[in-house]
């Protein structure tokens, strides 16, 4: 355990189902940091989940809004595939931080699929960089 009392992270599914409603009434200290996409359906199992957070009062560090575009190497500009502003939306809505904004990046996967986390692999890519952002923002806040 870490100076802050910090003992590991949980990733879980989204929604409200039984894995968070064991998180929110097993472990009352936990701290919450929401991940939603911009597409409307995330939005509303986000917004479920909060609520649920909410209920138990557990604190909700920030949003971070992943798959938010990708880049376009030959353009140079980012595509928004799924949408603008779902993050953007819920941290108004909620009183939330909006932390990030992921891209969508091919060499997430892959790293993924390797076995080597993208912050070995590529720790000076975008992602990387913005994983690294998302790190100091959640330590700092717990």
């Amino acid at each position: 355990m870490g100076r802050s009392g910090l003992s590991g992270f949980v990733d879980l599914p989204p929604g409200t189902g039984d894995p968070s409603i064991t998180i929110a009434q097993s472990i009352p200290t936990a701290a919450v940091l929401m991940v939603t996409t911009p597409q409307e359906v995330a939005l509303a199992d986000v917004r479920r989940a909060i609520n649920l957070f909410k209920k138990f009062e557990i604190n909700m560090i920030g949003l971070v809004e992943n798959m938010s575009y990708f880049f376009d190497r030959r353009s140079e500009k980012p595509i928004e595939i799924f949408g603008r502003g779902g993050g953007e939306k819920l941290s108004r809505e909620f009183g939330l931080p909006l932390l990030a904004r992921l891209p969508l990046d091919p060499d997430i996967g892959r790293s993924g699929d390797s076995g080597v986390p993208l912050m070995i692999s590529s720790p000076n890519s975008e992602a990387g960089r913005i994983f690294q952002v998302i790190a100091e923002k959640v330590l700092s806040s717990i």
